[in-house]
């Protein structure tokens, strides 16, 4: 990298973290911090969970198959387009219609406050693993462009992703996500046809690509594990408690189903575009091995990109992927503090609370910085999320969804599925091989996790349905939430609040969008190659700017 790529990185850091800041004076109360007042535009929202969801694996993850395997690594992608077809369609409106928080507030008053201590530890436990695997593609990315060691860049992005979203907040959070989409979206436009000329042409792709570069599945990706990796992403979108915040922050179900299908439609067609230059790459350079292929995507970019562009395109990425860092970390504080602490010392006063919330923020963030460089001992990070997501997506997220749409299970009943399901995902996992001497694939791993939990919550309700006895826990929590919503008609202040933050949110976007546009621009200038498509990309996003600023002042 050259100088001016590492000046156009610190400068693009430091406009997002500075964007991250400015929301510190915003998040005075549990909702305007954790739920950012309530009230978010849908399309912020949506944005805000593509990139949440998008960003933990692209790059590394999904990047390092498209390199070996090529166009599987696209269809595996589609999979979470279906996943929020059916997420916007029945799930998202569900959890707007909770009124909850959080949704550890929903299982709290749905199945009880002993339920919902259960899920919590042990989410708050899961959600160290998950942060951990996405805290580590970013030291990756920035391991490969400059050559500083994957400890040395996991401690220090660590502490920088605690840092701006211990002030921030969601919607601090929320803003960074749609900048960097906005980044990253305008940095592959450039990488991409640069990439073909590398390569002499997008025919020279199909003429040099490997025997079945362009199947749909392979051995190991095959059309089962792509039928259970399908079921795992519709639970997982639907149910991540991360996730729950992008539905219930915004105004109305019909906002809810608007984030989960911005989100499909995305997922729709960014796989096609974003997996291309690991597979250009594989043509470039077919030799890397291993955990090296976890770093193709960054090397195409460094191929092809001009001087500047390289370090823009790694802050779009480093920021991206630590998106899903300070989503789930914002998830865990609002966790502790308000479904943990605040339901232990119920006479905390509102500064007592934010304090307990902030501080929450920094010690799961060491802690994921930990986890993070345990993840090469694991086997790499591929390895790491499907082999996580397999053993507790399902069995984690899927009971408390189906709690949404249930009158039948309790809390007992739905406490009893998820460790009877986790109990046998961990057991075909770790000791089904030990056993008996056989494994299974990883298609047969994914679907068994991703079915178990289901057959469990489906048998008791069939048979609690056939006794026609309705959870006096349902009944308790319909009587709740009648009396919750009665009280909302009152809540004007908070409306007046929540107006003022989306109008400074969006005010910050403007502000933010100006000075990335202004980046393009200038290095549109100074670039030796890709000049008119940097410079089109530059005016494109400083329309979109200014298209923002003149909304506000109307």
């Amino acid at each position: 990298m050259s100088v001016l790529d590492y000046i156009v990185m610190l400068l693009f850091a430091g406009i997002v973290i500075v964007a991250g800041l400015s929301f510190g004076k915003t998040g005075k109360t549990m909702k305007s911090y954790f739920a950012a007042g309530g009230a978010v535009p849908w399309q912020i929202s949506g944005l805000s969970l593509f990139m949440s969801f998008f960003s933990a694996g692209t790059f590394v993850v999904w990047g390092s198959i498209a390199y070996q395997y090529g166009l599987v690594a696209v269809v595996i992608q589609l999979t979470m387009c279906i996943g929020g077809v059916l997420v916007g369609k029945f799930i998202a409106p569900a959890w707007q219609k909770s009124h909850a928080l959080t949704a550890a507030e929903f299982v709290s008053r749905r199945l009880g406050i002993s339920v919902q201590k259960f899920y919590s530890y042990l989410i708050l436990f899961i959600s160290m693993m998950y942060t951990g695997a996405f805290l580590y593609p970013v030291a990756k990315i920035v391991n490969v462009s400059t050559g500083f060691p994957v400890e040395f860049c996991v401690i220090i992005l660590g502490l920088l992703i605690i840092l701006y979203t211990v002030v921030g907040g969601l919607w601090g959070a929320m803003i960074t996500d749609v900048i960097q989409f906005i980044v990253l979206t305008a940095a592959v436009i450039i990488v991409v046809p640069l990439a073909f000329d590398r390569i002499g042409g997008v025919r020279e792709l199909f003429i040099q690509a490997p025997p079945n570069y362009f199947l749909p599945v392979t051995p190991e990706y095959s059309w089962l594990f792509l039928l259970a990796f399908g079921i795992y992403n519709g639970i997982f979108i639907g149910g991540n408690w991360a996730y729950v915040q992008r539905y219930t922050s915004v105004e109305s179900p019909k906002s809810a189903r608007k984030v989960g299908y911005l989100f499909a439609a995305l997922y729709f067609f960014s796989p096609f575009i974003w997996m291309l230059p690991p597979m250009i790459y594989k043509i470039v350079n077919s030799n890397l091995v291993g955990l090296e292929a976890e770093g193709a995507y960054l090397l195409m970019c460094k191929e092809v990109l001009p001087k500047g562009l390289i370090g823009l395109m790694l802050g779009g990425m480093v920021f991206a992927t630590a998106s899903s860092v300070n989503a789930t970390l914002n998830l865990a504080a609002a966790v502790f503090t308000n479904d943990l602490y605040k339901v232990i010392r119920s006479s905390s006063k509102p500064k007592q609370l934010m304090f307990v919330a902030k501080t929450a923020v920094v010690v799961f963030g060491l802690l994921t910085i930990g986890v993070a460089l345990l993840v090469p001992s694991a086997g790499g990070i591929v390895e790491v999320v499907i082999t996580v997501g397999a053993v507790t997506g399902c069995s984690l997220y899927g009971p408390p969804i189906w709690a949404l749409f249930s009158k039948y299970h309790s809390g007992r009943s739905i406490l009893y599925c998820t460790l009877l399901g986790l109990g046998i995902n961990v057991y075909l996992k770790l000791l089904h091989p030990i056993v008996t001497g056989f494994s299974f694939d990883r298609a047969e791993e994914m679907l068994a996790g991703a079915i178990t939990p289901f057959v469990l919550l489906g048998g008791y309700e069939i048979w609690a349905k056939s006794k026609k006895e309705v959870s006096p826990s349902y009944l308790d929590y319909k009587m709740k939430q009648k009396e919750q919503i009665g009280s909302l008609s009152d809540e004007s202040e908070d409306e007046e609040d929540t107006e003022a933050q989306n109008q400074y949110g969006l005010k910050v976007l403007s502000k933010t969008m100006a000075l990335t546009a202004g980046i393009f621009v200038v290095l549109a200038l100074v670039a030796d190659k890709g000049t008119w498509v940097t410079l089109m990309v530059g005016l494109v996003i400083g329309l979109a700017s200014y298209s923002i600023y003149r909304n506000l002042k109307k």
